[in-house]
């Protein structure tokens, strides 16, 4: 049996950065279920499970297009320090939580702290980078 569009699946997974790096796994946990082709997974791993059969294990490189995206420089802002809470001491690095006019609640990474301004960086913690995902089909249901 084949896991196809539209097919409810079960995964276990490790997602690596191609130096290796684990930045995410099943193991220890149950395994990830999403329904095939419906745009609940970036579209590399989807094209990855969909046609896998039954019980099969893939390894996948996935490029950042097909994954995240590029690194968009346009989603680094700059944020007056007196807007800031003020008992936020924001360092490089942080991830802090950003509001949409929308109620979104979207992270964001502090990559610059100076004295009249703080710049957050909007982009996804993945986006520009390439992926390796190792995947099992554990169930089709």
């Amino acid at each position: 049996m084949n896991a196809k569009k539209g097919d409810k699946v079960k995964v276990h997974y490790k997602g690596t950065l191609t130096d290796g790096t684990e930045f995410d796994s099943s193991q220890g946990r149950e395994p990830l279920e999403f329904e095939v082709g419906a745009g609940m997974m970036i579209k590399g791993f989807d094209d990855a499970v969909n046609g896998m059969k039954l019980g099969e294990k893939v390894t996948v490189n996935i490029s950042a297009e097909e994954a995240y995206g590029p690194h968009n420089e346009e989603l680094i802002y700059k944020v007056p320090s007196e807007q800031l809470p003020e008992t936020l001491e924001p360092k490089v690095g942080q991830v802090l939580s950003m509001q949409h006019p929308d109620g979104q609640s979207v992270p964001v990474t502090v990559v610059e702290v100076a004295d009249e301004h703080v710049s957050i960086d909007a982009n996804h913690q993945l986006a520009g980078k390439d992926l390796v995902f190792d995947i099992e089909l554990v169930e089709i249901v």
